[in-house]
């Protein structure tokens, strides 16, 4: 690599935040978190905002969503007004809760277009023998999607994910 040490912080950023991208959270939670994880110092907002490009509006959402997750809490400096930032290194505690909470809100929207579905398909325009073919299709692809995020749901809920993830 490099005995450079911003040069590695860079790195390390680019590709905290390349993974959390990939698995779905965002580009700009991953960077953030690095970048306070990193820091020798508390950081505010708008340190996070020089040092990593980003809009205020941004670095607000991510910080709160980060809170959320205990990944980032706030600190007091002697002296400042400001809000101060800094991580906490309990890796699976902050796993567990980014985790429940991305299945949550993915759950959340299956749910959602779910019940869009079967409100369109209650409906049931049949203008000829093709659209009621069709329907009947979607209806049944439907019903075999609902049936998988129930017994994912259930699975989910169970107290042996729940211990699992403790």
């Amino acid at each position: 690599m490099t005995d450079n040490p911003d040069l590695i912080r860079q790195r390390f950023i680019e590709a905290t935040g390349n993974a959390t991208q990939a698995i779905g959270v965002g580009r700009i939670i991953g960077q953030v978190f690095a970048h306070a994880y990193l820091s020798r110092e508390p950081q505010t907002l708008d340190d996070l905002c020089d040092k990593l490009g980003i809009s205020k509006g941004s670095a607000s959402m991510v910080v709160r969503q980060l809170e959320s997750w205990s990944a980032l809490k706030r600190v007091w400096v002697k002296g400042d007004r400001k809000m101060y930032y800094e991580t906490t290194d309990e890796f699976g505690k902050i796993f567990r809760k980014a985790l429940f909470d991305f299945v949550g809100r993915t759950m959340e929207t299956s749910n959602g277009l779910l019940a869009e579905a079967d409100a369109a398909l209650s409906a049931k325009n049949t203008k000829g023998a093709k659209n009621s073919e069709d329907l009947e299709f979607l209806h049944d692809r439907i019903a075999k999607v609902r049936n998988f995020r129930d017994r994912a749901q259930y699975l989910w809920n169970s107290p042996v994910i729940r211990t699992l993830f403790k």
